[in-house]
């Protein structure tokens, strides 16, 4: 998933922006050089740099934010509470009903270490707490 992709991403549950990005795993490929003719190329929320658009001061990096793809990792909606895994540089924001529960379990599981407390203990649709 790229950064940039967080410029247009909301809740499916109830539309809150932006979701809060968990990076688990990243990978950068060099070859890539920016498409971008204006900068920041975000709208609204750079999520290479974490930050609202017009509270960045600097160059935003969007030379260099183009070269990433985060390949796991998770969204978290601090509004609901819902969690959503990136596996495979693909975000999965799926509706409650629609989701794997054994497979999100299982992606917890693997990544108990690495993510925030919130989401491993109170998490929904499920967490770990729950079990």
């Amino acid at each position: 998933m790229k950064f940039r992709l967080m410029d247009l991403l909301a809740c499916p549950y109830d539309k809150a922006f932006p979701l809060e990005l968990h990076v688990l795993e990243l990978r950068k490929y060099e070859e890539r050089s920016s498409p971008f003719k204006r900068k920041p190329a975000c709208e609204i929320y750079c999520s290479f740099k974490g930050r609202r658009v017009e509270e960045l001061k600097e160059d935003p990096g969007c030379d260099e934010c183009i070269k990433f793809e985060v390949a796991e990792g998770a969204l978290h909606c601090s509004a609901c509470g819902r969690w959503y895994p990136i596996m495979d540089e693909i975000p999965i924001l799926l509706p409650d009903e629609m989701r794997d529960k054994k497979e999100d379990l299982d992606f917890l599981k693997r990544h108990t270490e690495k993510l925030p407390k919130h989401i491993i203990e109170e998490g929904k649709p499920w967490n770990l707490k729950s079990l």
